[in-house]
């Protein structure tokens, strides 16, 4: 059953620019059980956290590895938050082994300068995950994401919606 595998870390991160919006990019393509749906291609970048990795260098690490952006600060974080994938039967992938994902999200706001943010070039020998990105209302994003991601991306809404109010000085 789905619900005797394990769940697997995660962290997620709401980049805030000056003006409380945060950065959200467009996945082009499924990663096995993480489907994308028409009209929920956008997502705010996430990935796994290495054994042993702390989530906090785990989220620089993977903000990096899927934007390029470096310049950015933390803001604070959530508790653990927990997805469940929707049923997957494809082929053999990487995530199958897991039930969903288990995710500590970070605020952090961005102090660089945009020509940075470059989700198309891969980093760490990972492919690209968007082709594109922008700067969203935070408390839009729930409604752009992919269903099984809706309530976790609501209880980030409602965690960060002070940074979210928040300019940058």
């Amino acid at each position: 059953m789905s619900n005797e595998k394990p769940y697997r870390a995660n962290v997620g991160i709401a980049l805030f620019n000056r003006q409380g919006r945060v950065l959200i990019a467009r996945r082009f393509q499924d990663d096995g059980p993480e489907i994308i749906l028409p009209g929920h291609e956008w997502q705010m970048p996430q990935g796994g956290i290495d054994p042993n990795e702390d989530p906090r260098k785990a989220a620089f690490r993977e903000l990096w590895e899927e934007t390029g952006v470096v310049s950015a600060e933390y803001l604070g974080e959530t508790d653990w938050l927990t997805y469940e994938f929707p049923p997957y039967v494809g082929p053999a992938h990487r995530l199958g082994i897991f039930r969903g994902q288990r995710q500590k999200w970070f605020a952090m706001r961005f102090t660089g300068d945009e020509r940075e943010v470059d989700p198309l070039t891969p980093r760490n020998g990972q492919p690209p995950e968007f082709d594109a990105w922008r700067w969203e209302r935070l408390d839009r994003v729930a409604d752009l994401v992919v269903p099984f991601r809706r309530e976790v991306y609501l209880g980030v809404a409602h965690a960060f919606e002070r940074f979210a109010r928040q300019e940058a000085g």
